[in-house]
């Protein structure tokens, strides 16, 4: 098999890993793809979160979102344009910062990053239950003053570290919007459906001399397909299991990180 089709069948499959943590988890996969990619296909930090933020440029999270809208699971509109609109600005200067940074420190930066991540993600607490039915989503306040800072936040998080932002984009909806879990990660599946990732793909290709695009191809791919699978079961588990469940994930893709470097 030649080297190009070993390439795209393994970014298939990393896209396929990602896709279905982001449709459990409403995220965007990179906690997985990043790491695999450099695992699997020896990719450098920077090279890893570029193809990354590059294979989400495709709107791949279709499927997962039209699976949440079946189960009943909505969002607002106006909401996801802000956080687009702010992350469009964030990711050009993370991913600026990034390639700045040596590729050594920029991965154990990555893997203390995703500690934290999930040691707060597993012991956020949870808000009481919204029942949709008698409470709608309250965006009389915050739309701009609150959608625009975590929009962002996210946008630089993304572009430091190739993840697609919504490492900070769900729990912040859920405690500033009182959204329930499946809210907030449908909210931030559906940022992912214009290519917001645009200006920071652009940052990473010129500074990296381009990208692996073979990989890239597989990697979109498999996503989709994945995201599909993810959402399915996401929309049967309750919050707070899902919760639990990224955590632990999370550190798994640490270890991961910290064991490349070894």
């Amino acid at each position: 098999m030649s080297p190009e089709a070993n390439h795209l069948l393994a970014g298939l499959g990393t896209g396929l890993c990602g896709g279905v943590l982001s449709g459990l988890f409403g995220v965007g996969g990179g906690v997985v793809m990043v790491p695999l990619l450099g695992l699997v296909l020896h990719l450098d930090q920077h090279r890893a979160q570029g193809a990354t933020l590059a294979a989400m440029l495709l709107p791949t999270g279709l499927p997962a979102v039209l699976q949440y809208r079946s189960r009943g699971i909505h969002t607002s509109l106006r909401l996801v344009g802000v956080l687009v609109l702010a992350f469009l600005f964030g990711i050009y200067g993370g991913a600026r910062v990034a390639n700045l940074i040596p590729s050594e420190p920029l991965r154990w930066g990555y893997a203390a990053f995703l500690v934290l991540l999930a040691l707060k993600t597993f012991f956020r607490r949870e808000l009481e239950p919204v029942d949709r039915t008698v409470e709608p989503l309250d965006l009389s306040t915050g739309l701009w003053t609150a959608g625009a800072p975590i929009g962002l936040l996210a946008g630089v998080v993304s572009g430091l570290t190739g993840l697609g932002g919504a490492v900070v984009v769900i729990p912040l909806l859920a405690s500033r919007f009182r959204m329930t879990q499946h809210e907030a990660q449908l909210t931030s599946l559906a940022m992912l459906l214009p290519p917001i990732g645009l200006p920071g793909v652009y940052v990473y290709a010129k500074a990296q001399g381009g990208l692996p695009w073979g990989v890239i191809a597989g990697v979109a791919l498999g996503f989709a397909i994945g995201a599909l699978a993810g959402a399915r079961v996401a929309t049967r588990v309750h919050g707070a299991k899902l919760k639990q469940s990224y955590a632990v994930v999370v550190l798994l893709m640490a270890l991961l990180v910290v064991l490349r470097g070894r």
